[in-house]
């Protein structure tokens, strides 16, 4: 019971510092040309949780954060519950799930750059290229990939959680994209557009994605130091490898 509590009690700050955090980081931006889907630099708070405490409190504590940051910029509490919230449990369950696994660090390094190799293709194949936009964040991606494997040969102990971030990251990209999608065949987006067409799936991926692991990759790993120096039996039991 005591246990439970305590991840009750993580999960609720967990959730609170997403919400708040992410709010007051955002700074008003949304996906080029298509809007909807935001800048969340506060990213990385769940993703610190999941590795320290577990996938359920990194999880729920997503989520719960998410709906409430909807909530407040956007009002649509359709729209969050069924993509916002879903994508954010899965993407922080997975990242929880992962780093409290063992594996070998080359496969973990090669995983991770082939997830954002695939991500940048992906980029480059499918979207029209009516504008400019989409160029810089197809250039995060490549900036970001060095520096994942420079950061993974540097900082051997972190090198499952940029896994576990990257793929946790892709999976929540793909809902991201497809959910708002398929939502606006039936109903009206907050921005007012519907019946999009699957391009538009396209780029909600890409700009979750790129505008996302930046934040996940550099800002993740020294959060984890920190928190290492006060709780190092929980990091010694989630990051052992």
């Amino acid at each position: 019971m005591k246990v439970k509590t305590t991840n009750v009690t993580l999960t609720a700050l967990n959730a609170a510092l997403y919400a708040t955090i992410g709010y007051m980081t955002f700074l008003g931006i949304f996906t080029p040309i298509i809007g909807v889907v935001r800048f969340w630099p506060g990213v990385f708070i769940p993703a610190v949780f999941a590795t320290l405490f577990g996938p359920w409190v990194g999880g729920v504590g997503a989520a719960i954060g998410i709906f409430i940051s909807d909530l407040i910029i956007h009002g649509n509490a359709l729209l969050s519950l069924t993509v916002g919230v879903p994508a954010n449990f899965v993407m922080f369950y997975l990242i929880g799930y992962l780093t409290g696994r063992r594996m070998r660090r080359r496969t973990a390094i090669l995983a991770a750059a082939a997830a954002i190799v695939l991500a940048v293709l992906f980029v480059a194949v499918r979207l029209p290229w009516e504008s400019g936009e989409e160029k810089v964040w197809i250039l995060i991606g490549i900036i970001t990939l060095p520096l994942l494997l420079l950061m993974g040969a540097l900082k051997g102990k972190w090198t499952l959680y940029q896994f576990a971030s990257t793929l946790g990251n892709a999976a929540g990209s793909l809902i991201v994209g497809f959910g708002v999608w398929g939502y606006s065949q039936f109903l009206a987006l907050p921005s007012g557009g519907s019946t999009l067409p699957i391009v538009a799936a396209y780029m909600w991926i890409a700009w979750t994605f790129m505008n996302q692991i930046p934040f996940l990759v550099l800002l993740g790993p020294p959060v984890l130091k920190a928190c290492e120096a006060a709780l190092p039996a929980t990091l010694l039991r989630r990051m052992s490898e």
